[in-house]
């Protein structure tokens, strides 16, 4: 995203002339690995956005963007053992790479880092609600991928369940990115509230963009196989809101479809999708979505500072929320 590189730029700049150091080696080089491995940056991207919604001296919120990508990273480092991943970011996982146990610890002394690196922060009297922010989300995607992996075995899941499921897992960590970014800015309280609540808003939307693009997506532009969510039986938005409003002969066959194992990928994916469109789901899914984007852009419309300055805020949500990828 052109948006995005004057931020991918200087946080990288950052990175890399800051790496893990220390003894054992074998403790830091997979935090390393995993570092470097790329990504879009949004994380850091959104901290340093915040920020400069408010004051132009950039270069101070680094320590904060440092500190949400590392705990971003070792989310990923554990996801990816969760899920017996072999591949991320087309490299091998940590775990493949060096084995479980490394890949376990190294991950347990991010976290630390992530919340070590905050106190490097020129500002002194943000460090305490940077930290408490800090601590607050790490729980929150805990609670959430939770949330997550009890949904797998749970046939009775609600819609409002879900959102709170994305909500936490997903979209609480863009939300403190920025309302970490303006906390650095010394900016009011209400500023900080309204561009966490849009932040949280745009992370829903964010996640019901993926729900959307794994299934109906095209794989040209996408960039992996469409149906992962159906092959994995996953409780989406999408078949939560088909098993709302099918009739019974509908919702019976949806059922064993995402219920019964088969042989024949291609052929569950093909009737699943088929059956979400006649149930109008695509449709349904976009109208969700945009409610919570609405939601998202009333909370930037009350932050009191000049619309200009919202402006890369607002084409960022606009970018992330209609991609393709």
């Amino acid at each position: 995203m052109e948006l995005l590189k004057k931020y991918q730029i200087l946080f990288n700049k950052y990175l890399e002339e800051h790496p893990f150091n220390g003894v054992p080696e074998e403790l830091y080089e997979p935090a390393n690995y995993i570092m470097k491995l790329g990504g879009k940056r949004l994380r850091p991207a959104m901290v340093l956005m915040a920020y400069e919604l408010f004051k132009d001296d950039l270069e101070k919120a680094l320590p904060i963007a440092m500190s949400v990508e590392v705990f971003h990273n070792f989310s990923l480092v554990h996801d990816d053992i969760m899920d017996e991943a072999l591949v991320r970011r087309g490299k091998p996982t940590v775990h493949e790479k060096y084995s479980s146990n490394t890949a376990i610890l190294s991950g347990d002394v991010m976290l630390v880092l992530a919340n070590q690196v905050l106190f490097e922060i020129q500002e002194t009297a943000s460090i305490l609600p940077l930290i408490r922010v800090f601590n607050r989300t790490a729980i929150e995607v805990c609670e959430g991928q939770q949330m997550d992996m009890n949904f797998e075995t749970r046939q009775n899941v609600t819609i409002p369940e879900y959102i709170k499921m994305i909500s936490l897992k997903t979209a609480a960590l863009l939300a403190a990115c920025l309302e970490m970014g303006a906390i650095a800015s010394e900016t009011d309280a209400q500023n900080i509230k309204n561009i966490y609540n849009f932040g949280l808003n745009i992370g829903i939307a964010f996640q019901l963009q993926d729900d959307i693009l794994d299934t109906f997506g095209d794989p040209k532009i996408f960039g992996k196989k469409i149906g992962g969510d159906i092959i994995q039986n996953k409780k989406t938005f999408l078949i939560l809101k088909a098993l709302e409003v099918a009739n019974s002969d509908q919702k019976n066959r949806l059922s064993n479809l995402m219920n019964t194992p088969t042989k024949d990928e291609n052929k569950k994916i093909q009737e699943v999708t088929e059956l979400l469109r006649q149930l109008n789901i695509p449709d349904l899914a976009e109208q969700e979505k945009e409610k919570f984007k609405e939601k998202a852009f009333a909370s930037l419309a009350k932050i009191n500072i000049p619309e200009s300055r919202k402006l890369p805020l607002t084409q960022l949500a606009e970018i992330i929320i209609g991609r393709k990828v």
